[in-house]
This record gives structure tokens, C-alpha cells and sequence, in this order.
């Protein structure tokens, strides 16, 4: 009699998102929704621990159960095992996939100054842990070069405007705006620019500018007035929700609500923080992202008793989503923004953002790290934009071989193909090692994938039922 071959429990994933069942089956990213008692049924058959399993044996282990619905449960499995659909295999490759050669993606940390103090700022307030300072044209102008000499074939390249708060030099972020455009015509490449900005300074000058030069921008609001008063004070104390959101909600009438998001970070100070995702969703904001914090600070660090009730939070946004969506009003949460048809290529789903390989940052003193994330941290300076330029290989190749296949927490965890890996910068902060992740960041990576994963399946659902209905 034919056999359910199950090829190891960790490449097939059971969950449930607000009453929905799922099983996927990692390697292929085929997800398939269950009724409860199929739920159930399987999640018997993963329990078992067995990777080859008969008919009959299944059966004799789950007499509990109408044994004709159980006969069929088992032939539904063995039919999508057939079709690659279902307990499918993932061998070790004997090569990893490398990311494509040359630079993609340059982080110009354009001002180590902020006009605000948020409690929580993994840039100590702004300066990175060094002197306050900006960025002089000079520098931006050699981490462009940088960026267009190593990005070899590529011609899509990116440039965010970092912080600090990077409006405190706009203009050099002007001059180096018209630097790079005039050298987009030169070199025949395509740059995509943005700006991450606390809004506050965002007068209508600068909007005016930001407009004209198609930038993209990422504001920051952590949603309900408390809060943003609580976590995001001006420097001398004062309170900006009213001028942050007035700010915000100028730029994106401006730019007719496209070419931004809006971005807050949730701390142990709002773990409801579903509730400031709906705040903006009123606000009138419709592309949103709620962020976990990343510190050690335990007035404001996540622990593992939070998880439930953060695991909570995600479900209501996934059910505001949807219904937002149902109604014809959708909105983007950026965490939630998976394509089960169309991802990412395999070397980026083995490496993820590339940070150290294809994406690095540059100081205003010129010094240039693997992400923006490392900035502070001479263990991981890879050079000088003003001299020696890009060096730092043994570093550069720490970063290449930190894919999923060589992080052990990874290897066999059902979300390896969707998070990549997870952020070296936190792996390294927390566990002093790039090869292993922040094990709390991965719990609500996992949760915000299977909300995405429910997300993707119900859209789908709604799609066809409507289409039948033409």
C-alpha cells in the first residue's frame, strides 16, 4: 500500500490565524486552508514524528476519528504529495545562490544630529554614540561615486537619506539630489531616492522639493497622541503629535496620498499597538508600518510573556486589513505585504537584505558600514569614502556566507524562505554573533508571516467568489 512520505515535520507548518486553519508546505510555499477536523487530523500525523507512514498505520493511530473521513483526509494528502503540493523536500544545496554581483542600495546617514530625544532611538538620540555632526556635500558626493563605481551591471540602484533626523542638512540632501540626477543621465543608471524623516521640519519648501524630485518618504508617527507624546518628545521635552501629524498629513495631500509610508514603533509602553495602526488608519494614512522596538532598555524591551498578546495585536490588524479591504478601502501594512505567487529570487530569500554585500551605510565623517544598523561599531567599519575607499573583504565575506543554510536556528525553521534570516545587526547586538538571530525578533517575524500568509489566502478566496459572481 502507498505510503504518506512526510520528509521532516519542520517542512510543513500548521497554523491558525483568527479561527482559519492552514498547513504550508515550506520548500514550495504551498498553502493550503483546512477544516478543523482535517486540522486536527494532520496535526496527529506531524505529531507521530515519522517521515514514511502507511494508510493503515495512520489509521490504526487515529481510531478516534470517523475512519471514512480519515480514509479520505489521507488520500486528499497523498494527492497533493503527488503533485509536489504537500511534504515536498529540502536538501542542503551543494551551492548557495549568491546575490548578484555589485551594489544596489547606499544608506547615507546625512545628519548624526536629531531636533528629537525618543526614548527608545537605537542611534542614541541621534548621534549614533559620537559627536553630533552632518554630512558635508564632499562625503555624499564619494559614497555616490562609491555606489555607481561597484554597482557594476546592476541599473537600479537606491539611495535613503538617513538620520538622525536628515532634514537638519537638507541642503546637502538638495545638492546631492541634483548630483544624482545629473549623473543618472551620465551613467544611464536609475535611481530611486528616499527620506526618512520625523516630519517635523517638513515646511512647505521642502515638500515643494520632495515633489518635484519624485523622493519617496518614510515618516515616522507612533500612532495615538499618548504615545507619540510619551515616546517621541522634541529634545527639551516638549510634546510633537500635533505637529507631526499636521506636517504628515500636509506632504501626503501634496503628493495625493502616494510615495510614503508611515512608520511608528511599538515599545512595552503600547503593546496594543493594533490600536495605533487603526489611529492612523483614521488619520487618513493608508500605507503603514508598526515595528517592533529592538533594545535592551527594560523600560521599553519586548519579553518573551509578551508574545500572546503581541501574537493578539497582529491578528486584529490582519482582520482590520481585510475588512478594510472587503470594503474597498484598503490599506498597506508593510509586514504584511507577502505575494504567494511572485517573491523575491532565491539568493534573496537565502540571504535577505543583502546588508554588507549589495546595501551599505556611510557616516558624515565618510566611514562606511554594512547597514546603518551597525553605525558606531568599529568592529565593522569596511573603509573611508574619502581615502581607501571599499575594503574591509574579511568583513564583506562574514556577510556573504550569512544565509539561512549557515544559521542553525534557521536551517530548520518553517519560515527560513520568507524572513531570510533575519537582521544581522540584531543577531549581533543580542547574541554577539551575525550567524544567530535575536530569537524574539524571530517569534513575531513568524507571527506577522502566518497574519500575512491568512492575509494572502482570504484575498485569493474573495477574488474567485467574486469572479463567480460576474
Amino acid at each position: 500500500m502507498e505510503e504518506l512520505i512526510i520528509n521532516k515535520t519542520q517542512n510543513s507548518h500548521l497554523f491558525t490565524v483568527n479561527g482559519t486553519n492552514f498547513i504550508l508546505d515550506v520548500p514550495t510555499g504551498s498553502l493550503h486552508q483546512l477544516d478543523d477536523v482535517s486540522y486536527e487530523i494532520i496535526g496527529r500525523i506531524l505529531a507521530l514524528g515519522k517521515e514514511k507512514v502507511s494508510s493503515e498505520e495512520l489509521k490504526g493511530a487515529l481510531t478516534d476519528y470517523d475512519q471514512e473521513l480519515v480514509a479520505e483526509v489521507i488520500d486528499e494528502l497523498k494527492e497533493l504529495q503527488r503533485q509536489g503540493l504537500l511534504f515536498s523536500s529540502d536538501e542542503f544545496p551543494t551551492e548557495i545562490p549568491r546575490l548578484p554581483h555589485g551594489l544596489k542600495a547606499l544608506c547615507l546617514n546625512i545628519a548624526h544630529d536629531c531636533n528629537l530625544a525618543c526614548h527608545y532611538c537605537f542611534a542614541s538620540k541621534g548621534n549614533f554614540g559620537g559627536e553630533r555632526e552632518l554630512m558635508t556635500l564632499e562625503v555624499g558626493i564619494k559614497a555616490i561615486e562609491m555606489l555607481i563605481q561597484g554597482s557594476a551591471n546592476r541599473r537600479h540602484l537606491e539611495v535613503d537619506f538617513f538620520g538622525g533626523e536628515p532634514l537638519l542638512n537638507f541642503d546637502v540632501v538638495k545638492d546631492l539630489v541634483y548630483y544624482i540626477r545629473k549623473r543618472e543621465k551620465e551613467t544611464n543608471k536609475i535611481f530611486t531616492l528616499t527620506v526618512t524623516t520625523n516630519a517635523t521640519l517638513l515646511d512647505d519648501e521642502k515638500i515643494q522639493f520632495l515633489n518635484e524630485n519624485d523622493i519617496l518618504l518614510v515618516l515616522s508617527l507612533d500612532g495615538r497622541e499618548r504615545i507619540q507624546n510619551q515616546m517621541r518628545p522634541t529634545r527639551d521635552g516638549r510634546p510633537t503629535y500635533e505637529k507631526t501629524v499636521e506636517r504628515i498629513k500636509a506632504v501626503i495631500d501634496s503628493r495625493e496620498g502616494e510615495g510614503y509610508y508611515v512608520r511608528g514603533t511599538y515599545t512595552r509602553a503600547n503593546m496594543d499597538f493594533a490600536a495605533d495602526v487603526l489611529h492612523m488608519l483614521k488619520l487618513g494614512f493608508r500605507h503603514v508600518s508598526v515595528e517592533p522596538v529592538v533594545t535592551k532598555d527594560p523600560k521599553f524591551a519586548l519579553k518573551e510573556t509578551d508574545m500572546p498578546r503581541l501574537f493578539g495585536e497582529y491578528e486584529r490588524v490582519a482582520k482590520a486589513y481585510l475588512d478594510a479591504y472587503y470594503s474597498g478601502n484598503p490599506f498597506d501594512f508593510f509586514h504584511f505585504s507577502v505575494d504567494l505567487l511572485k517573491g523575491p529570487c532565491i539568493a534573496k530569500r537565502l540571504s535577505g537584505c543583502g546588508a554588507g554585500v549589495e546595501y551599505l551605510a556611510v557616516t558624515p565623517s565618510g566611514d562606511i558600514y554594512p547597514c546603518h544598523q551597525f553605525v558606531g561599531n568599529d568592529n565593522f567599519i569596511l573603509g573611508n569614502v574619502l581615502n581607501e575607499g571599499l575594503n574591509g573583504a574579511d568583513i564583506v565575506s562574514q556577510f556573504e556566507e550569512a544565509h539561512i543554510y549557515n544559521k542553525e536556528a534557521c536551517r530548520n525553521c518553517w519560515a527560513r524562505f520568507f524572513c531570510s534570516g533575519g537582521c544581522h545587526a540584531n543577531a549581533f547586538n543580542f547574541n554577539g554573533d551575525i550567524l544567530k538571530p535575536y530569537s524574539l525578533a524571530c517569534e513575531l517575524q513568524r507571527k506577522r508571516i502566518e497574519c500575512s500568509l491568512y492575509i494572502q489566502s482570504q484575498i485569493q478566496n474573495f477574488e474567485k467568489a467574486q469572479e463567480a459572481l460576474r
